[in-house]
């Protein structure tokens, strides 16, 4: 492996926490292992794993992102993490106020909806968001 890899596991477990890690890569496949590669490679070793902003801002982006391109289905994931990136409740929604204005009101009430019910399932297994 490169050490970009090596770095983008790192930081992927970091955000991400090790066992969401550990799930993702036991269900890895020879198939789809090219492409996990990859993102480990580029969006954790690349892009997370630059210091030029923070990860809580780097969190509030990519939640904005996810909802603004309508990717909904990474938005648990993104909100779970903002318990090691610092990105606060507030913050996500501040993210998600300007996808309303710059993206449309539906894509943000959808993400606030799954932010929600995400950080909800955190306090049931003992995970509070600060």
């Amino acid at each position: 492996m490169t050490n970009r890899y090596e770095t983008g596991m790192n930081v992927r477990r970091r955000i991400l926490g090790d066992a969401h890690v550990d799930r993702a890569e036991a269900a890895k496949t020879p198939f789809d292992s090219p492409f996990q590669e990859m993102i480990t490679e580029t969006a954790w070793g690349n892009l997370w794993a630059s210091d030029r902003i923070t990860d809580r801002e780097r969190s509030m982006l990519t939640l904005a992102l996810l909802a603004a391109t309508g990717n909904f289905e990474e938005i648990p994931m993104h909100i779970r993490a903002t318990a090691r990136t610092g990105a606060s409740k507030e913050d996500v929604a501040e993210a998600f106020q300007h996808v309303a204005i710059y993206a449309g009101v539906p894509k943000a009430n959808h993400a606030l909806k799954l932010a929600k019910q995400t950080y909800a399932e955190m306090e049931d297994q003992g995970n509070a968001h600060p």
